[in-house]
C-alpha cells in the first residue's frame, strides 16, 4: 500500500513544482501581480495559473480519504490484495485526471477519470 501512496505524494509534489513555476512565470512576465497571490482577488490571472492552482487543490480534497485507507491498511497490518489494485487504479485515475486538467482540460474527460477513480476509491474502502 506504500507504493500507490507514494506515487500520489510525488504527483502532488510534481503538480506543486507546476503551480509554483506557472505563478513565477506569470509574475515575471507582468500578467499578474505579486500581490494577488496574498489573497487570490487580485484580478484575472492567465488560465495555466488557474489550472495548476486548482489541480493542486484537488490533489488535497478527495486523496484525503485514499491516504487515510491507506494508513488504515498499513496500521491494520492487512494483507489483501484487492485493496492495493484499487489504491493503484485510484492513482492511476488521479495521474489521468490531472493530465487531462493541465493539457486539453475536456471537463467530460475529467469527470469520466474523477468518477472511475472516485469508485475505484470507493471500492478500495470496502474492501479494507
Amino acid at each position: 500500500m506504500l507504493n500507490p501512496m507514494f506515487a500520489l505524494v510525488m504527483l502532488t509534489f510534481l503538480v506543486m513544482v507546476l503551480t509554483f513555476r506557472s505563478r513565477a512565470g506569470a509574475v515575471r512576465r507582468g500578467e499578474v501581480s505579486l500581490k494577488h497571490f496574498a489573497l487570490m482577488q487580485e484580478g484575472p490571472v492567465p488560465e495555466f495559473v488557474t489550472k495548476t492552482s486548482r489541480n493542486f487543490s484537488n490533489l488535497f480534497e478527495t486523496p484525503v480519504l485514499f491516504y487515510a485507507a491507506g494508513v488504515s491498511y498499513l496500521a491494520l497490518d492487512l494483507t489483501a490484495s484487492q485493496p492495493i489494485v484499487y489504491a493503484w487504479l485510484f492513482v492511476a485515475a488521479r495521474c489521468l485526471h490531472s493530465l487531462v486538467h493541465l493539457t486539453y482540460n475536456n471537463v467530460l474527460h475529467r469527470l469520466i477519470v474523477f468518477g472511475l477513480g472516485n469508485l475505484a476509491l470507493l471500492v478500495m474502502w470496502i474492501s479494507v
